[in-house]
């Protein structure tokens, strides 16, 4: 049985190059999402979310597996990300961040059956963070995406590149919040090779 890997299939949704600013046109695509708000390097709550995540995905994976003999990797963990103040967000004053975070679910898995794996992970986790866990449509549309290699709380100075000199010079305008993509497992990778897809939705003017 062939495992659908969606970083394979959507190749140019799922990678970027390093030190540059491209276009993509981003399909209507479902995720798990979970909400949330503080510092994620210290929230319990952020801790909570992503385990609620994982644990619903995996079930749902061999949920997949077994009744739909479709069996695929498990997507990377994405979230968004914003602040009231763009300047708290830049700045990296985590305190005040909101954040959803969130793990693709491939188009061939019906809605019912993701139901269905939130339920029974429930029922055999119990993990309380897992009953705020929804299945949602994004679509960001057009977007300007980039790779950032490093730890996370180096990104800052990208972001203010793309903020005050790649828009602007483009014409464009942000539309929606902050997009990551974690491509490396943070357990296992130090931090300056971390790799992370960095994506803002944008709208032309």
């Amino acid at each position: 049985m062939d495992k659908y890997d969606i970083k394979k299939a959507l190749k140019p949704l799922y990678s970027a190059p390093a030190g540059k600013f491209v276009q993509v046109e981003m399909p209507a695509m479902r995720y798990l999402m979970i909400d949330g708000a503080g510092d994620p390097n210290t929230s319990p709550d952020y801790a909570a979310a992503v385990e609620a995540l994982y644990t619903a995905s995996y079930t749902l994976k061999f949920k997949s597996k077994a009744e739909l003999g479709r069996d695929y990797v498990v997507p990377p963990l994405e979230g968004l990300w914003w602040a009231e103040d763009l300047s708290d967000f830049v700045a990296r004053r985590k305190d005040r961040w909101r954040w959803t975070m969130m793990i693709a679910v491939p188009e061939f898995v019906p809605a019912a059956l993701v139901e269905q794996a939130i339920a029974q992970a429930i029922g055999k986790k119990g993990l309380p963070a897992l009953s705020r866990l929804r299945l949602e449509v994004l679509e960001e549309g057009l977007a300007v995406q980039t790779l950032h290699v490093g730890a996370y709380d180096d990104e800052g100075p990208t972001l203010r590149r793309l903020h005050e000199e790649v828009l602007p010079a483009q014409g464009l305008a942000p539309t929606g919040h902050h997009h990551e993509i974690y491509l490396s497992d943070p357990r296992k990778t130090v931090a300056e090779r971390l790799k992370t897809v960095l994506r803002q939705p944008v709208r032309v003017g």
